[in-house]
């Protein structure tokens, strides 16, 4: 199940408020929610691969990194999808993605897992 997302709110709420609505509610809320047509760890990694394909790889990837992560994408399996997506998006774009990657799954080869 989706989270409430603040996030918007909280970093543009008075600046930007109908962006941060938008942000939270739709994007993060009716968007994200619509688990019976996608998976959220479908939306994950479809996540994950727009935005390394853009080349974003900021501190909103390492987020949806974490959050692909938690629905259940295992390091094998985004090892997997970045190197598939390199081809499509960019070497360079992969390598990028694959430092953050690593510092996000890190604690899963310290656990060995």
């Amino acid at each position: 199940m989706a989270v409430k997302q603040i996030a918007g709110r909280d970093a543009l709420g008075e600046f930007a408020p109908k962006f941060a609505e938008l942000n939270d509610d739709v994007l993060f809320g009716e968007v994200w929610s619509r688990e019976q047509q996608l998976s959220l760890r479908d939306r994950s990694i479809v996540t994950v691969v727009s935005l390394m394909a853009q080349g974003l790889v900021d501190s909103s990837f390492r987020y949806h990194l974490e959050t692909a992560k938690k629905n259940g994408v295992t390091k094998e399996e985004m090892a997997e999808i970045l190197t598939h997506a390199a081809f499509y998006a960019g070497w360079p774009k992969a390598w990028a993605a694959f430092r953050m990657a690593k510092e996000v799954y890190a604690n899963e080869e310290k656990l060995g897992r």
